[in-house]
């Protein structure tokens, strides 16, 4: 009986601690970015290579309540930043759908966006241009693109995003004025881009 009612406690007191463990989360970190991390989302000729770009480890809370590691490269620059941004959505338990670098869509915005992925470096073109898009710098981040859609006129990017066109009803996982999201990228300078219609982007320069 004594055996049976230590080992009760000792399991109730390991499981208290995955749970405190839970809630600090493993380290955040700035690492070195991975080759596989680019593979797809550089090419020769992007205005920042590989030496200039870094992976930032985060711990973040799923929309199930649970908490999960991603990684999200930006430019070596702004990983402090990033870092600072994402303590704060992991304090303030903001959910994010997915976090993962572009390169694991093949590079493709559209593909990471329909996955709901939160994403950052991603060397191509503002859309319908020649510019360089800030994520081609590594200093801007898409978050939860299907509840933050891009709209311009009747384009909804991604399609799924049209359920979140009502900004005016909050839910989970969405940017508004004076939300966390928005206050957190603000709390680095960062500029949001709802603007000009898009809801997911944030940006050193708010384009």
């Amino acid at each position: 009986m004594r055996i049976a009612v230590l080992a009760l406690v000792v399991s109730v007191a390991a499981s208290q601690g995955s749970s405190a463990a839970a809630e600090r989360g493993p380290p955040f970190a700035v690492e070195p970015v991975r080759w596989v991390d680019v593979r797809h989302s550089y090419r020769a000729g992007c205005p920042v290579g590989p030496a200039q770009l870094r992976t930032v480890r985060v711990s973040f809370w799923g929309f199930d309540g649970r908490p999960r590691v991603g990684r999200i490269v930006v430019a070596r620059r702004v990983a402090l930043d990033v870092l600072a941004v994402f303590r704060i959505l992991w304090r303030e338990r903001f959910p994010i759908h997915r976090l993962r670098p572009v390169s694991a869509y093949g590079g493709s915005d559209d593909r990471s966006m329909e996955a709901d992925n939160t994403s950052g470096f991603n060397c191509r073109y503002v859309g319908g241009t020649t510019r360089w898009s800030m994520h081609a710098w590594g200093e801007a981040i898409d978050v939860n693109p299907v509840e933050n859609p891009y709209v311009r006129g009747s384009r909804v990017a991604p399609p799924h995003g049209r359920a979140f066109l009502d900004r005016s009803r909050y839910r989970e996982g969405m940017a508004v004025e004076e939300g966390v999201l928005v206050r957190a990228f603000a709390s680095v300078g960062w500029r949001w881009g709802a603007s000009f219609g898009d809801f997911q982007h944030f940006s050193t320069t708010g384009r």
